[in-house]
């Protein structure tokens, strides 16, 4: 079947940065996060050792296209064209699913599809937390006095 690249995050590691780690673990590509495409949840997951699963897909920029895949993680490794990748039966649900997802951002603008990353003050001095969301318009993100 085919996949995505993936794994589990290390304990304080970044969304962005997991999925720049796992990618290179598994692919010898080196990438730089784009941004938050969709989030799977699922309850009673096998592998999740006896917790909820939450499953982040992330749209990442190659740096490089020559793959160098890790062979006790990966029986097979390529590039495919979204519009094969959509097309074949050969694959999981949720691999199809951000295929789709993907095709559609590529034609009609990533703009449609992205949940950027905004790092915000926390309520914390000092601290900061990141906030995934749709991009707001300009005129939108200093709007102040709106009922």
């Amino acid at each position: 079947m085919w996949k995505f690249p993936g794994g589990l995050s290390e304990p304080g590691e970044d969304i962005g940065d997991t999925a720049v780690r796992e990618v290179f673990e598994e692919t010898g590509i080196k990438s730089e996060f784009r941004s938050l495409l969709s989030i799977r949840q699922q309850h009673t997951n096998p592998g999740a050792f006896g917790k909820s699963d939450m499953y982040f897909i992330c749209r990442l920029q190659p740096y490089s296209f020559t793959i160098n895949f890790c062979q006790q993680e990966c029986l097979r490794c390529e590039w495919m064209d979204l519009s094969d990748l959509v097309k074949t039966e050969n694959t999981t649900p949720i691999t199809s699913r951000v295929a789709r997802l993907l095709l559609y951002g590529y034609r009609e603008g990533f703009d449609k599809i992205d949940l950027t990353m905004e790092e915000l003050p926390a309520v914390y001095t000092g601290l900061f937390y990141k906030l995934y969301h749709k991009e707001l318009p300009d005129n939108y993100k200093t709007v102040t006095g709106m009922c």
